[in-house]
């Protein structure tokens, strides 16, 4: 066998030295004769991507349904923050004239204001408008001034006076004991909004300008007003977001007039958001969220979609009659607060207006309407129904002692009791000031000669209160004859809320005097429970479901169609789609409501039948506790779903 040689060793790798002019110079040893090692520089590496910015989502109230998915636009508030200035006794000549030359400009900012609302849709014209005149008003010979000049004499500055009175009247309206606190906050904001516009011409401040928003912009702002919504254009903007605002001032009524998803009285936005950050608002849901994640976005796109497609079938339920599967007709009918309401109530394939609300034309005004401003009121939403029936309420008035026409009228002091809620409002203040129930009763008539028309008279709880309205109505009506008033040959019905338990349990004996009746469940609720809403401590008491107050409801119900009365729901119960069915069951066939709920409440109603809904109210009246009624509507509404 041949012997195999080893392999030799490889030679060792000698590195080639550079010549001793290109070499790096020798670190110098350290004490121990070491020498430090030398960290060799490499290419430079690129930062490590930034993780992307959490989702954060914020709560606010769903104002204008809708989704939308853009970039934010944020925009500060720049209405100056003002203290206290006095001024010396001759600056008040001076002071004056900055005061007046500010209504002045205020005044030429509104008119041109109201001459751009012809570019406005229709149901935005109709928002506006309607405020523009109350502005005009409040900056005219108003309370508001004549208190902020006499602050200007009492030597401040006219941006003080204007600051101090605005916030002076508005806090007096909040503090009135009012059941429309809706009503009562947004007079409030009126008054400050233009107390906001004086400061800014006093200022010089410029106002907003949306001129530079990008087509599918998020709009967040700390505030939007009224007269800035005008401005924005539903065809550029994706939606709104504001850190303030409701869903029922003129604001949130503006947004879904003109379509635009919107959430409002979101806290934490504006400090949270910044220009250019990507949002995700769904307005029916009243959430806002920023920085959304991928699974967010898809469903947000789902949504989107799935709100497309209910839109669409909720529209075409407009001309479709409000009929049940077993072929049972329910009348449909909207609330009506202002005039500003009527084009989105003509939208809404209503059947009339169930509940005119007329204290709108007492507000703001240092004299009470006389008979033919009413009567043009009146008549123009008569005429807006087109043949459909118009309920108006009389005046329904009480504890409110910081409104000027009822001051000057000398009535307000005798209406401020320690409980207003219990004490001379409604029928009983008309009753004992029949020249307000005269003159309304004369404008109601008059409007009647338009078309068909319903009296409604507030507050009622005796048979005694019924006679005397007759009484007058009677009075007034021979009256117009005698004037040769146009008039209809017979006089429209008159009819009475029942808004306390008493009316409800002697609805027996008063319907023999009325000629129908609309339960309004939100005072009931309040009177059957003793328990106010608005109160913290006992809102958790205000409940439509409780058994008691069911009862009540049942009772009116079954004396109503016994004696051939119509009756109908008018308050809170009747815009709740899941409470639709129980209405029904229990004998109603008339609901109004506001007119953004009259679609999905004809959605209910043409999905179930009157058998069916009869046996969901038998099985709720054997109930005694609101949670079993409540888990029973639940039951039933999830079966329609």
């Amino acid at each position: 066998m041949r012997k195999t040689e080893p392999k030799a060793a490889p030679r060792p790798r000698v590195a080639k030295v550079a010549p001793a002019s290109a070499q790096a110079p020798t670190p110098p040893c350290d004490g121990a004769g070491l020498r430090p090692t030398v960290a060799v520089k490499g290419p430079p590496q690129p930062p490590a991507p930034k993780p992307p910015p959490a989702e954060r989502r914020f709560q606010g109230l769903p104002v204008g349904a809708g989704i939308a998915v853009g970039p934010a636009y944020l925009i500060e508030d720049q209405t100056p923050t003002l203290e206290h200035r006095p001024i010396p006794a001759d600056g008040v000549e001076a002071e004056l004239a900055r005061l007046d030359e500010a209504i002045s400009k205020s005044r030429r900012q509104l008119g041109k204001l109201r001459a751009q609302l012809a570019m406005l849709p229709a149901e935005g014209q109709a928002e506006l408008e309607p405020l523009i005149d109350a502005y005009m008003q409040m900056i005219g010979p108003s309370r508001l001034l004549r208190g902020a000049r006499k602050r200007v004499e009492a030597l401040v500055s006219a941006e003080t006076a204007v600051t101090e009175e605005t916030e002076a009247l508005a806090a007096a309206v909040l503090a009135v004991q009012d059941r429309d606190r809706a009503g009562i906050k947004r007079r409030a904001e009126e008054i400050r909004e233009i107390g906001r516009r004086l400061i800014r011409n006093l200022t010089e401040t410029p106002f907003q300008s949306f001129a530079k928003l990008a087509q599918g912009t998020v709009l967040v702002m700390d505030h939007l007003r009224p007269a800035d919504a005008a401005l924005l254009s539903p065809a550029r903007l994706a939606g709104v977001v504001t850190e303030e605002g409701g869903t029922d001032g003129h604001t949130a009524v503006m947004l879904r007039a003109l379509g635009i998803p919107a959430v409002l009285g979101a806290p934490g936005v504006t400090t949270a958001i910044h220009r250019g950050d990507l949002l995700v608002l769904d307005g029916g849901e009243g959430t806002v969220t920023v920085h959304p994640s991928p699974a967010t976005m898809a469903a947000a796109r789902r949504s989107s979609a799935s709100f497309a497609r209910e839109r669409q079938k909720l529209a075409q339920l407009r001309r479709l009659p409000a009929e049940t599967t077993d072929g049972q007709s329910v009348e449909l009918m909207s609330n009506l607060e202002v005039p500003l309401e009527l084009p989105l109530i003509a939208q809404a394939g209503v059947e009339g207006i169930g509940l005119f609300r007329s204290e709108f034309m007492f507000m703001n005004r240092a004299q009470l309407p006389d008979e033919g401003e009413q009567t043009e009121v009146y008549r123009a939403a008569v005429e807006a129904m087109g043949g459909d029936p118009v309920t108006i309420r009389v005046l329904d008035w009480g504890g409110e002692k910081e409104i000027e026409a009822l001051q000057v009228a000398g009535i307000a002091e005798e209406m401020a009791g320690l409980n207003p809620a219990l004490g001379l409002r409604g029928i009983r203040m008309l009753l004992r000031y029949p020249e307000l129930l005269e003159t309304q009763l004369s404008a109601i008539i008059r409007a009647s000669h338009f078309g068909p028309v319903r009296v409604l008279l507030p507050m009622v709880t005796t048979i005694d209160e019924v006679r005397a309205t007759r009484e007058i109505y009677q009075k007034v009506a021979r009256r117009l004859r005698r004037r040769g008033e146009a008039m209809p040959e017979r006089l429209p019905p008159i009819g009475i809320m029942i808004e306390t338990p008493a009316a409800a349990l002697s609805a027996d004996a008063l319907a023999l005097e009325a000629d129908f009746f609309a339960i309004g469940t939100n005072d009931l609720t309040m009177y059957a429970m003793a328990a106010d809403r608005a109160d913290a401590d006992v809102a958790k008491l205000y409940d439509p479901l409780h058994p008691g107050l069911l009862r009540l409801v049942q009772f009116t119900v079954e004396a109503s169609l016994r004696l051939r009365k119509p009756v109908s729901v008018c308050g809170e119960m009747a815009a709740n789609p899941k409470l639709t069915p129980l209405l029904l069951g229990l004998g109603l066939r008339s609901l109004s409501m506001n007119a953004s709920a009259v679609p999905r409440v004809k959605q209910v109603v043409r999905s179930v039948s009157i058998a069916d809904c009869a046996r969901l109210a038998r099985r709720v009246m054997e109930q005694t506790e609101p949670a079993g009624i409540r888990g029973l509507v639940e039951e039933f509404a999830a079966k329609l779903s």
